[in-house]
């Protein structure tokens, strides 16, 4: 094939990268936006009065490089020393130096075939060996197809798109049985209903967690996220930060997330009410004729069994409500659905009642 003339100046690995395509941001008014996992509700106050307070004379300074005040926090929040806490620009940025700096080893990173799909992008990227491992018959990870020759393994949880959970005794198998490759778990939907590989960090030094600020915590637009480790691992994406990037967090961000962290109250009733609105919206959809699957996340994942995932998506779109489609086989019917308000997910259910007649 011919490439357009432009492309001759592109350094070879950018003619093989196969990007990640997120979901839809609508610039059209009135769409009930259901397609990316947002947080229904808006952050704590005290967020928004951080953001206040730091949007003055001190933003011609750099910021703190290490955002220690953060990292003291999450440190706090974690029980953890902030030597074992490394932020990034969204959780994104951090699973990008996570495969760069802990799994370049030549041998194939583990993750499952239905999964986020950032993960075979950053291979791509990184010119990084990896190998999908199926998931079972009802989307659930096998943690003994985990056990074999790997140079690393990648687990969401809860997965994503599927939302399913694995408890923590899984993990805990899982690496008890891979004791020589680093075990990443994204934990960007855990308080949504899981628990936390936090606590096992002490006891496994190839254990990294990563999370997000993005989804329970209301902070998509402000790109936080951050790792958890034994500072061996953490240092190692250190390095790899500042051969990038010195400052991935500016002033606002470190004073947002940082009062986030600090407004433990807030954060607990907003779970609370994304978990309740959760399940109401599974039985809706349940009682529509939907098969929904367990989710530990703030979206579930359904299909109806009288039409096309992709038809439903089409036709949810012209009542003006988004909602994500994937055109893998295995899960081409489904649709992931976010969690909204309790109006939202009105409306939806109404849009449902109208296609489904």
């Amino acid at each position: 094939m011919t490439r357009p003339d432009h492309q001759r100046f592109w350094s070879p690995v950018v003619h093989e990268l196969s990007p990640y395509v997120p979901g839809e941001q609508p610039q059209i008014e009135g769409l009930i936006k259901l397609n990316t996992n947002e947080h229904p509700l808006g952050p704590s106050p005290r967020v928004l009065e951080a953001i206040r307070r730091e949007t003055g004379e001190s933003l011609r300074l750099y910021p703190d490089p290490q955002a220690l005040a953060l990292k003291r926090a999450l440190a706090g929040l974690h029980g953890l020393a902030p030597d074992q806490i490394f932020v990034g620009n969204g959780s994104d940025e951090v699973l990008a130096h996570a495969f760069l700096g802990l799994f370049g080893h030549g041998r194939p990173v583990l993750f499952p075939d239905i999964t986020y799909s950032f993960y075979p992008v950053y291979c791509g990227l990184y010119r990084i060996a990896h190998e999908r491992v199926p998931l079972d018959a009802d989307f659930s990870v096998r943690i003994d197809d985990f056990r074999r020759p790997n140079g690393g393994i990648v687990i969401a949880n809860p997965n994503a798109p599927t939302g399913r959970l694995l408890p923590l005794s899984a993990i805990e198998r899982l690496l008890q049985a891979n004791p020589d490759s680093v075990v990443l778990i994204d934990e960007a939907y855990i308080d949504f209903g899981g628990e936390s590989a936090v606590s096992l960090i002490a006891r496994f030094p190839q254990l990294l967690v990563v999370r997000t600020f993005s989804k329970s915590r209301a902070l998509a637009g402000l790109r936080v996220g951050y790792a958890m480790g034994q500072a061996g691992l953490i240092e190692a994406l250190e390095r790899v930060k500042d051969s990038f990037n010195s400052y991935p967090l500016d002033r606002i961000a470190i004073a947002a997330a940082t009062a986030s962290v600090e407004d433990s109250a807030w954060f607990a009733q907003s779970c609370a009410a994304v978990i309740a609105e959760r399940e109401a919206m599974s039985e809706r959809l349940r009682a529509r004729g939907f098969q929904v699957l367990p989710s530990g996340a703030n979206f579930v994942f359904a299909r109806h069994p009288g039409h096309a995932g992709a038809a439903l998506q089409r036709a949810l779109r012209e009542r003006k409500v988004l909602v994500r489609h994937f055109s893998a086989s295995r899960i081409a019917d489904f649709l992931r659905i976010t969690v909204g308000t309790t109006e939202q997910g009105r409306m939806l259910d109404e849009a449902l009642a109208d296609i489904l007649g």
